[in-house]
């Protein structure tokens, strides 16, 4: 069962290997509602994964396969960056981005490197300097979403490395430390991988998005949607997935009772990825406290699922609906883009980043 399992997770491992993005951005196909527009910010951003904001309001962009940090900015305010610029280059799967007083922080599979202050040297960039290298090594899930919450500290998942295994406390987890990556300390447990998670104003609660495991079938199990309420929370995995299903091979003697349910379900295998607090004024009131998903897609469902930016709206901590912002990113079975973050603009718009279009989109409302 494990030479199985580990022969499955190498199939997997090389359908998410990165790929040229041969996919150009076609912006007609997509489906919005009613009062809301989008356009291409950048076409120019190979990859493109997380997006952090700057203080300047340089958007700072990851990339998977292209190993470059990406800047882009704006500097005639039209709504569409007019330059693009790689800040650092060579860089092992630098997926995540987040800015911290003046800083930005990259993660690199195994390291957490930093640019210093990196708004005022945007056409000499400084190199790289290591904040951390004791993160594991293995790249399937080894790529990392990074944000600083509201307690000035930087949160770094740890994937699981692997599609289902037991790999122990050292993954399927989630840690914080301090910007100069001192105290590093365990957060919450049972967690796949997180590729995406977000405080919520007022309470600072952290939520996250996390991927389902594949090789169970086409409608399980679902990606999650939860919600941390206490350090060293367990959310089930390799155990117990979605919160009601036991792994046929993990699952025994565990009970899914022991294990904190997702918040929502979001689907099986639509790839949950980014995830941002909606707390602009430009949209309607009905997004102020929503959450928005990108969701990347599915790679090995009979009939696709994901390929779409979601909204989920709460009222206190339960869901009153899940509905779609964005879709259209496939059609007849076939993907020209896949949705990977979102980041709210000052101005109450947002960018979402797609990896297979190698661009960035803003998305805007007008009554």
């Amino acid at each position: 069962m494990r030479i199985v399992s580990c022969l499955l997770s190498m199939v997997m491992m090389s359908m998410l290997l990165p790929v040229p993005a041969l996919a150009s951005p076609q912006l007609d196909k997509l489906v919005l509602p009613k009062g809301f527009h989008i356009a291409v910010y950048s076409d120019q951003v190979p990859n493109a994964r997380e997006i952090a904001l700057g203080a300047k309001g340089t958007v700072f962009v990851g990339s998977m396969g292209a190993g470059k940090v990406y800047a882009l900015t704006d500097t005639n305010h039209d709504g569409r960056a007019d330059k693009v610029r790689v800040i650092a280059s060579g860089l092992e799967m630098p997926v995540g981005v987040a800015f911290h007083d003046g800083d930005l922080y990259v993660s690199a599979v195994s390291r957490i490197l930093v640019l210093r202050d990196i708004e005022d040297h945007l056409d000499d960039p400084p190199t790289p300097q290591v904040v951390y290298d004791k993160l594991p090594t293995k790249r399937h899930h080894g790529w990392k979403f990074i944000a600083f919450g509201p307690d000035s500290k930087l949160y770094v998942p740890i994937g699981a490395p692997c599609n289902i295994c037991n790999p122990g406390n050292g993954y399927a987890k989630l840690l914080r430390m301090n910007p100069d990556g001192s105290d590093v300390q365990d957060v919450a447990y049972g967690i796949r991988n997180t590729v995406g998670f977000d405080w919520r104003r007022g309470s600072h609660q952290l939520w996250f998005t996390d991927n389902g495991r594949d090789m169970l079938g086409d409608n399980v199990p679902s990606d999650e949607l939860n919600r941390v309420s206490h350090l060293g929370e367990n959310f089930g995995y390799p155990f117990c997935h979605e919160g009601d299903i036991l792994d046929p091979e993990f699952g025994k003697g565990h009970s899914c009772k022991n294990y904190t349910p997702p918040v929502l379900k979001l689907g099986a295998h639509v790839a949950s990825l980014g995830m941002r607090f909606y707390n602009g004024r430009q949209f309607p009131a009905s997004y102020r406290g929503a959450i928005i998903i990108a969701e990347h897609g599915s790679w090995n469902r009979t009939q696709k699922s994901g390929y779409r930016v979601m909204t989920v709206r709460l009222h206190g901590d339960k869901v009153v609906s899940y509905e779609p912002l964005i879709t259209g990113f496939q059609q007849d079975q076939k993907a020209w883009g896949r949705p990977v973050d979102v980041q709210p603009l000052p101005d109450g718009s947002l960018l979402v980043s797609d990896d297979l279009a190698g661009a960035v989109y803003r998305v805007t409302y007008t009554p």
